[in-house]
């Protein structure tokens, strides 16, 4: 890190530590992930046991995420509280249609709502997002704003090379962990969501970080898995005997058949295909 750099780095810190003093409670929506966890940490730092992490729990969650969530908020030093939310009971999540992260995000930010009203009385909700979120197609950012959910990285004006330095400086320790996302964005738009694809999804995904792989999706096309990795782990994939691993360990999962994407883990790729999900919706009498 170069010494403006640096600098700049400083002054966005203190911006942040100046936004959540300001705060009478906290209540920080929290996933475990380095946004969520550098936010959770800078928050209790300012506010002490008046900030309290919480974490949504349900089927689109992996287990194995759930349990690093649990760890994380130990290790930072955060109360933690998980709460069960049933995104899957509603139309429009499980159609799956362009709006389904609102449709999750909704769900979430209304049961933080109410135990920052009734439990805590005036605490504020916090989400994760930095300045880099606004790009892309992102449905959860309207819910946020809907809910009035403060996002006090991005205020502070942190991208998300920033977040990960100064979690890095901080100690959190998914300072370096790959972005994740919801199990239900492995699933294209228009496929209904199921708890047992989800779960096709979790499991195939810790077998393959069982053998090393650390940025990777695996994307459910029904009966095939078309796995996404991260640019150092596509060419050695392809080569015997991770080749072999990769595909008995994803069709260990319930999947008939393994392909591996040449084109590499892409954030959000299912997006890639929205103008065409949208066109045929459009058509549809």
């Amino acid at each position: 890190m170069d010494e403006q750099h640096g600098r700049d780095l400083d002054d966005r810190a203190d911006e942040l530590r100046r936004l959540l003093a300001e705060l009478p409670r906290a209540v920080v929506a929290f996933s475990g992930g380095v946004d969520s966890s550098l936010l959770a940490a800078a928050a209790v730092e300012a506010l002490g046991d008046r900030a309290l992490a919480v974490t949504g729990v349900s089927p689109s969650l992996a287990p194995s995420e759930r349990e690093e969530a649990r760890r994380v908020a130990a290790a930072i030093g955060i109360a933690h509280r998980e709460i069960e939310t049933h995104e899957i009971d509603r139309p429009g999540y499980v159609e799956n249609s362009p709006e389904r992260c609102f449709e999750c995000k909704d769900e979430l930010y209304s049961l933080l709502d109410a135990l920052a009203r009734e439990d805590l009385g005036d605490a504020v909700v916090l989400d994760g997002a930095n300045a880099d979120d606004s790009g892309d197609f992102r449905p959860g950012r309207r819910a946020a704003r809907a809910h009035g959910v403060r996002s006090p990285l991005a205020e502070a004006g942190f991208t998300k090379a920033d977040v990960r330095a100064l979690a890095k400086r901080l100690g959190v320790p998914t300072w370096d962990k790959p972005a994740m996302a919801c199990l239900a964005s492995r699933i294209p738009y228009g496929s209904e969501v199921t708890p047992e694809k989800l779960s096709q999804i979790a499991t195939a995904e810790l077998a393959l970080r069982k053998l090393g792989l650390r940025e990777l999706r695996v994307r459910h096309h029904d009966r095939v898995a078309r796995v996404e990795l991260g640019p150092e782990e596509l060419a050695s994939a392809l080569a015997e005997p991770l080749r072999s691993q990769i595909v008995a360990a994803v069709k260990s999962a319930g999947f008939a058949y393994v392909a591996v994407d040449l084109e590499g883990f892409r954030s959000g790729s299912l997006n890639e295909v929205l103008p065409l999900t949208i066109a045929a919706s459009a058509e549809t009498p």
